[in-house]
């Protein structure tokens, strides 16, 4: 498997968190992976075989070839059909908002295709990049289509983007109050403009970044315990942290960490 991430260009880093391309062989079998969230919104084209969803009650379903896909809010399961090309921007979680003519609630726990979102246009930018040499040139018709979309006077909301800023530095353990007092802001109107730009509230979003990054440690093994894994990333207790990730993962740290690394690093 080829998994790279690429910086986008300044005029996107307000918008962009990065790039990223990742290719691999057809597999004979295939195997669900577990994609958990990370507040953050993709758009995804794939270049190469579709990947099929795992959707309750046994569904399947094939998705689009070029898509965005809205905040997850527990877990999806998806697996490739075949050989994998793929080309994505990863948005920063406040950064698709300004593309859209929808509300980014929307899109939750769904792909989208791009045409029913951008029209025509969408069209054309899945057949440039599925035409493409490289993943290079690829890359670059995906920044001219987002540049193009966003025009010179769209701007990320500033209280919105304090607000994430701040959850982030804090790595999600920053609460409601705390966090109105630092961008100087009512609470009922940063919750107001989450649901509008981030598509989830503040503290849906706080409790995303606080897994990421006990994820992140866990993947690392940077700790002794359960506990003191808990305790560090600002859960009150093994409990908590074990319920918390349980509603987001759909299982135990143990059982998702036994066959969903791949994914996980790569998706979140």
């Amino acid at each position: 498997m080829d998994y790279l991430v690429y910086e986008p260009p300044p005029n996107l880093q307000s918008f962009v968190k990065c790039f990223w391309t990742l290719e691999d062989e057809a597999h004979t079998e295939i195997v669900p992976q577990r994609v958990v969230p990370d507040g953050c919104m993709e758009m995804i084209i794939h270049y190469g075989d579709l990947y099929k969803q795992f959707l309750e009650d046994g569904i399947t379903i094939i998705q689009p070839r070029s898509f965005i896909f809205g905040q997850i809010t527990n877990y999806i399961e998806i697996a490739p059909t075949g050989k994998s090309g793929i080309v994505a921007a990863r948005f920063l979680p406040e950064g698709l908002a300004p593309l859209l003519d929808v509300p980014v609630a929307s899109l939750e726990n769904k792909a989208v295709e791009l045409t029913i979102l951008f029209g025509e246009k969408a069209g054309a930018l899945e057949q440039q990049v599925i035409k493409s040499k490289n993943n290079s040139e690829r890359i670059h018709y995906i920044e001219e289509f987002l540049l193009s979309h966003l025009g010179e006077q769209q701007q990320i909301e500033n209280i919105t983007k304090s607000c994430v800023d701040a959850i982030v530095r804090s790595q999600g353990q920053l609460g409601m109050t705390a966090l109105a007092v630092k961008v100087n802001t009512h609470r009922r109107q940063i919750e107001r403009r989450f649901s509008e730009v981030v598509g989830m509230s503040p503290k849906q979003l706080s409790r995303v970044v606080r897994l990421q990054a006990t994820l992140k440690m866990m993947e690392q093994k940077k700790f002794d315990t359960l506990t003191s894994l808990a305790l560090e990333n600002g859960y009150y207790d093994q409990a908590h942290f074990i319920k918390d990730f349980r509603e987001f993962t759909g299982m135990s740290p143990k059982s998702f960490f036994a066959g969903n690394l791949q994914f996980t690093s790569i998706f979140a």
